[in-house]
């Protein structure tokens, strides 16, 4: 779904514009000036719009495109753009998610692969979790021999604010299956540097 098909829904986005109003007021802002006039209204439609993954079912996306194949090599998708919000500060992290899987019979449409980043990424969320969501539900729906997943990603919550180091990545990898071999990790590292 992309953001000509998304319809926040008017309700909600009034909900939430009624709290962004207190909160402008709490930091010192005038609501009613004419640069905030309609922040409110935009914030609660970016907000279901940045939180759309908790309306999703990433199984079901996978399943939408399953195909028989008898394919037992190393699939990989990689560079899948993504965007989310850390849940501790509610300030976006982004950056790169790689996938790889092996096969043990069956296949998805490579672009579901992707639509299942951005159902994950489009929630609260902290890296290390979204790590293993991706993960667990390509080796659920798939039953391939293996996943891994690796993300890099850059959180404003450290550029920002805190600690305030601009250049910091942070990494996390997750697998099952034959990436608990060595080899077959390397195999893949090499693949999503190269």
């Amino acid at each position: 779904m992309d953001l000509q098909q998304f319809n926040p829904d008017p309700a909600r986005t009034e909900r939430i514009a009624q709290h962004v109003t207190a909160l402008l007021r709490e930091i010192g802002e005038e609501p009613e000036r004419e640069g905030l006039q309609r922040t409110p209204h935009r914030v609660g439609k970016a907000m279901q719009f940045l939180c759309k993954g908790y309306n999703e079912d990433p199984e079901a996306i996978l399943r939408s495109a399953l195909f028989e194949e008898d394919y037992r090599q190393m699939v990989v998708v990689k560079d899948i753009d993504f965007y989310s919000l850390c849940e501790h500060h509610m300030l976006p992290f982004f950056g790169k998610v790689h996938v790889a899987y092996i096969p043990d019979g069956r296949i998805t449409g490579l672009s579901k692969i992707a639509r299942v980043v951005d159902v994950y990424a489009r929630r609260l969320q902290v890296q290390e979790r979204l790590t293993t969501q991706i993960k667990e539900c390509i080796q659920n729906t798939l039953h391939p021999l293996g996943v891994m997943v690796v993300i890099e990603a850059e959180h404003l919550c450290m550029q920002m604010r805190g600690v305030q180091k601009q250049h910091a990545m942070t990494v996390t990898s997750d697998f099952t299956g034959v990436f608990n071999q060595a080899k077959t990790r390397e195999e893949f590292m090499k693949l999503i540097k190269g």
